[in-house]
């Protein structure tokens, strides 16, 4: 778990340097980085949807998980969390920015990806922590900009990287076997479609925001595609 935490850390301290000069920031510089961010952030969505070995995959479980958030409701209850949390910090010099967006955005770009999956499993398995580690790095550069942003919903994700790289390196042993390459390869492919949704918000592409929140149990619908498909295929 030392890599899970030491990638905590970084997150929290990212977050709190980005949401102190973002306090600092004229609105018209804030919504310029904003814009920036979303192109990057498409850019990384672009790179990891076109990994997928088959495309299929990715329209499938994208469309289901998003019934499934839908049906659940996730967007909206994420926002009504992030409400209460928000009117919690009115009037404090951390009640600026998006609580909801910023939240959910760094969520899915901290806890999405390759690096989260393979890194969790070496640190829970071989004890290796060169991946989780870099990651942090990545994450600590990360988080200042995006909290620039979005404020201190940004460091709400680390609650988010300390229960999913933490569950994922306690289960390690458990999770390997059905965590293969391929299947890691098409999360990150979901994931990418959820990046260019959370993008396409944050450049304002679309006057009614996309609830990408419904869209997260896509993430995790590549898990039961290849056991399912290989039984469908024993059937015929």
């Amino acid at each position: 778990m030392l890599a899970v935490l030491i990638n905590v850390i970084a997150v929290i301290a990212g977050s709190a340097t980005g949401t102190f000069f973002g306090n600092r920031i004229g609105e018209k510089y804030t919504r310029s980085v904003m814009v920036c961010l979303g192109i990057c952030t498409a850019v990384i969505g672009v790179q990891g949807a076109v990994a997928t070995s088959n495309i299929l995959i990715v329209i499938v479980c994208a469309v289901l998980g998003t019934v499934i958030g839908t049906l659940l409701r996730i967007d909206d209850r994420l926002d009504s969390l992030a409400g209460k949390v928000q009117d919690k910090l009115s009037g404090t010099k951390f009640g600026r920015g998006k609580f909801a967006e910023g939240f959910t955005t760094t969520t899915i770009l901290f806890c999405v990806g390759t690096m989260t999956v393979l890194g969790s499993i070496e640190a829970g398995i071989n004890r290796n922590y060169s991946i989780l580690i870099t990651k942090s790095i990545m994450d600590l550069i990360s988080s200042i900009a995006y909290s620039a942003v979005f404020g201190i919903g940004v460091m709400a994700s680390a609650v988010s990287v300390l229960v999913i790289q933490g569950a994922i390196v306690l289960l390690a042993g458990v999770a390997s076997p059905v965590l293969t390459t391929e299947v890691i390869t098409e999360m990150s492919a979901v994931g990418g479609v959820l990046f260019i949704g959370l993008a396409i918000n944050m450049i304002g592409l679309r006057q009614e925001k996309i609830k990408v929140g419904d869209m997260l149990p896509a993430i995790f619908l590549p898990i039961i595609w290849f056991p399912l498909s290989k039984l469908i295929e024993g059937l015929f």
